[in-house]
């Protein structure tokens, strides 16, 4: 069996997205995606994995790719390429923009992983990362239903907190510039008892922002003494620009009375 089809992520994730609550987390993601990337420009977007929800929809680029570790089954987006996460078919500083939905947390190398979308975005290029969150109440369940066997969550997962993926993206170079947290329901099994707990989204991002069971965290990447725009300067240019303009200052005041 070979790399591909011993990678274990989306394909674990995938039934648990027809379930209530993978199609309430679907629903919250898909909005707070079309919002994020509607904003990001450039020519080349990717998004890996998940190809339950389409997250470049709202996006302008001429250019737009789904990718995945395997071929899509009936009804699923259609995929342009099959690859390992862990090893991105694109070329160094090619692409403006990576979608990453869920792929982090079930990838076999999630820091490889993030290395590759580093290696291939461009100066300045964005990276959007979709997680479970490990410190809410859908994180506890999963955690005390691992003991008895009744997982509420995908198995296959290991969730990262959002603390430690802004700490793997700095180490990358990558500025973290916008961060959301979503679907502060409990976690009910049932349509009918989610919505009912649907007044909690609103006051969950007021009163305890950091504990919905989903987030989004959008990061750039940053190049150490890269300037894209504004002219070089420093202190002898900024010393000669006023030196010119003090001697012409001085020129036009003594052609003035040569004059008179």
């Amino acid at each position: 069996m070979d790399q591909l089809t011993q990678e274990k992520p989306i394909i674990a994730l995938a039934p648990w997205l027809d379930s209530p609550a993978g199609r309430y987390v679907l629903e919250w993601e898909k909005a707070r995606l079309n919002t994020l990337t509607s904003d990001i420009f450039g020519f080349n977007a990717v998004q890996i994995g998940l190809p339950q929800i389409n997250a470049l929809e709202a996006n302008r680029m001429p250019n737009k790719w789904l990718t995945d570790t395997h071929l899509p089954q009936s009804g699923e987006a259609p995929i342009v390429m099959v690859h390992d996460f862990a090893e991105l078919p694109f070329a160094s500083q090619s692409l403006d923009l990576v979608v990453l939905p869920h792929v982090l947390e079930f990838a076999a190398e999630p820091h490889q992983v993030l290395r590759e979308v580093e290696r291939v975005l461009i100066p300045e290029g964005q990276v959007i990362v979709c997680g479970f969150n490990p410190a809410s109440l859908w994180g506890a369940r999963q955690g005390a239903g691992r003991l008895i066997g009744a997982h509420f969550l995908p198995r296959g997962g290991e969730f990262i907190s959002v603390p430690r993926i802004k700490d793997w993206l700095k180490l990358l170079n990558m500025e973290v510039n916008h961060g959301h947290f979503g679907c502060y329901a409990p976690p009910c099994t049932t349509e009918k008892w989610l919505d009912r707990f649907l007044f909690m989204e609103q006051a969950g991002n007021r009163w305890w922002p950091y504990l919905g069971a989903v987030y989004v965290v959008q990061a750039i990447k940053r190049v150490k003494g890269m300037r894209l725009i504004g002219p070089a300067w420093s202190r002898q240019t900024a010393k000669v620009a006023r030196g010119a303009v003090a001697t012409n200052k001085v020129n036009r005041h003594e052609k003035k009375h040569g004059q008179s």
